[in-house]
């Protein structure tokens, strides 16, 4: 079995032929945990969307659960991101129109794969929410919303969890609220966790940290 997650090789990314992050490659094993930094604009969200299969890397490779992305057509891809990675990006995307529940069953359907509507109930009551199931995305508080984002992401109990600036907006209590959370659900669900920021007050919280102002 393998007991790496996430392998990338020498990476070069960017947009239009232009290049905008050069990463020299890493390795994430099963259930670890790791921290990316840098100043905003360094490229950070664009590794994290080149991991998720978002985005093609110009060179280099990107494996995930053993399985290289560049290596399926999109449909497949898109079928592979739903059930192994979960992502909690910046700007939440939670669906205006869905209350609470629908919205952490949504990558259920998208993925045609059972709804896990016991687990979904399981994840709310662990963060406090179960009372807002049927509530609808505005009818939260910001540090609400973010939390059911991070319980859609973790529904399926992905290989891999990448959080996108998670702290980003928050003060110092909800950034250690957020933090602990995202490395408690990533921890029961078996799932590597990266997340990429810029917020200096995270990187107590993690053992393993890549500057990527340092490796571009």
């Amino acid at each position: 079995m393998n007991d790496k997650t996430l392998i990338m090789s020498p990476l070069t990314l960017g947009y239009g032929g232009r290049t905008v992050v050069r990463f020299p490659g890493m390795q994430l094993e099963n259930a670890s945990q790791c921290l990316i930094t840098g100043p905003s604009g360094c490229g950070k969200t664009t590794l994290l969307y080149a991991i998720a299969g978002l985005l093609q890397p110009m060179t280099g490779t990107i494996t995930v659960n053993g399985v290289e992305m560049s290596s399926m057509p999109e449909s497949r891809r898109d079928q592979f991101r739903g059930t192994h990675i979960g992502m909690v990006f910046q700007t939440l995307h939670l669906v205006k129109s869905l209350s609470v529940m629908d919205n952490l069953l949504l990558p259920s359907a998208m993925t045609g794969l059972v709804p896990q509507r016991e687990r979904a109930f399981s994840l709310l009551e662990q963060m406090q929410l179960a009372d807002k199931k049927d509530s609808l995305p505005y009818q939260l508080s910001h540090g609400q919303a973010q939390r059911v984002a991070i319980a859609r992401a973790v529904i399926h109990k992905p290989a891999l969890l990448l959080a996108d600036e998670p702290t980003s907006s928050l003060d110092d209590k909800s950034c250690e609220s957020v933090i602990k959370v995202l490395k408690e659900q990533a921890q029961q669900a078996g799932s590597a966790l990266l997340i990429s920021t810029h917020d200096n007050r995270v990187k107590a919280h993690f053992s393993q940290v890549v500057s990527l102002a340092e490796v571009s």
